[in-house]
C-alpha cells in the first residue's frame, strides 16, 4: 500500500496572493499587524472575504488577528466556500491527504471526510469542484499564519439548501478545538456608493440572522452563510462586526467595487 501522500497543489498563488514563502509570511503578518487584536472569546465561526489579498486581505485580517490567543486550542478547520469555476450539486469534499500553499502542507482530516461522504447524501467527492477554487484557497496562508497546528475539513459549496448545510455545520460542530470558516465576499462590480448600500443591507440579515433574505446580489458565498446563520441562530450565538469595506478603499477604483465583510459570532 503506498504512504505517498495525495496533494493538491496551490492554485491560485501568484495571482491572488504571493507566490514566494518569505513574501507571503510577511505580506499576511503585516495584514494581521495592522490594528492590535482585539481581546475576546475565541470565535466559534469567523465569516472572511476571499479576493485578492491586496484588495480583501485587510478585512479578513480583522477576523484572524482574534484568532492569535487561540492558536494552539484550534486543531480542527471547518471551511466553506462558493463554487467559482465548476457547477455542482451539494458540498463537495476532495479526495486528497494535504492542500499546499507556499507555506507548506495543511493536513485534511481525511478519516471524517470519508464518513461524511458515507453518511450524508448531499455530501460527495469532487477533486475537480477543489482544483482551481480560490475561495477556500485564499484562506489557507491566513490560517497557516495564526494558528499552531490544525486538520482541514475543506467544503466547496454548490446548489445546496440551507437545511443541507446548516446539517454538515451542526454536524462537525464540535467544541472550542473546532474553528469554523465562511469564505464569502458580499456585492459585486457596482460604483462605491451603491456597494456601500448594499453591503449594509447584507450586513444587517448577516448581524440579524436572516440567511433566507441573502439575495443573488447580497454575497457570492450566500448559500454557505444562509447555512451557518441557521445554526448559529438555533444555537443562540451571538455575532459581532469586525470590518465592513470594499475594493475601493484598499485598492482606490471606485467605478466598479467588490464588497468585503468580517464578523466572528460567539457561543454565549
Amino acid at each position: 500500500m503506498s504512504n505517498i501522500k495525495q496533494i493538491r497543489p496551490s492554485a491560485v498563488s501568484g495571482m491572488f496572493y504571493p507566490n514566494e514563502a518569505d513574501v507571503l509570511k510577511n505580506h499576511i503578518s503585516d495584514f494581521l499587524q495592522e490594528k492590535r487584536s482585539e481581546m475576546t472569546e475565541v470565535p466559534k465561526v469567523i465569516i472572511v472575504p476571499h479576493a485578492g489579498t491586496v484588495y480583501s486581505g485587510s478585512i479578513a485580517a480583522a477576523a484572524y488577528r482574534t484568532l492569535l490567543q487561540y492558536r494552539h486550542i484550534i486543531r480542527k478547520v471547518v471551511l466553506l466556500g462558493p463554487a467559482h469555476r465548476v457547477y455542482l450539486n451539494g458540498l463537495a469534499l476532495p479526495t486528497v491527504d494535504q492542500f499546499q500553499t507556499p507555506l507548506g502542507g495543511i493536513n485534511l482530516d481525511t478519516k471524517t471526510i470519508k464518513k461524511l461522504v458515507e453518511e450524508l447524501p448531499q455530501i460527495s467527492f469532487s477533486d475537480q469542484a477543489h482544483a482551481e477554487e480560490h475561495s477556500l484557497e485564499v484562506q489557507l496562508p491566513f490560517l497557516q499564519e495564526v494558528l499552531a497546528s490544525f486538520r482541514l475539513i475543506p467544503f466547496v459549496v454548490g446548489d445546496a439548501t440551507q437545511n443541507e448545510v446548516a446539517d454538515v455545520i451542526q454536524r462537525l460542530w464540535g467544541g472550542d478545538e473546532c474553528l469554523i470558516v465562511i469564505s464569502t465576499d458580499l456585492s459585486h462590480f457596482h460604483s462605491y456608493d451603491k456597494a456601500i448600500q448594499l453591503d449594509a443591507l447584507a450586513a444587517g440579515h448577516i448581524e440579524s440572522f436572516q440567511g433566507e433574505k441573502l439575495g443573488g446580489d447580497s454575497a457570492c458565498g450566500r448559500i454557505p452563510l444562509r447555512g451557518l446563520l441557521q445554526a448559529a441562530k438555533q444555537r443562540r450565538l451571538s455575532i459581532k462586526r469586525f470590518d465592513l469595506r470594499n475594493s475601493g478603499d484598499t485598492s482606490g477604483r471606485k467605478d466598479q467595487v467588490v464588497g468585503y465583510g468580517a464578523w466572528g459570532l460567539f457561543e454565549t
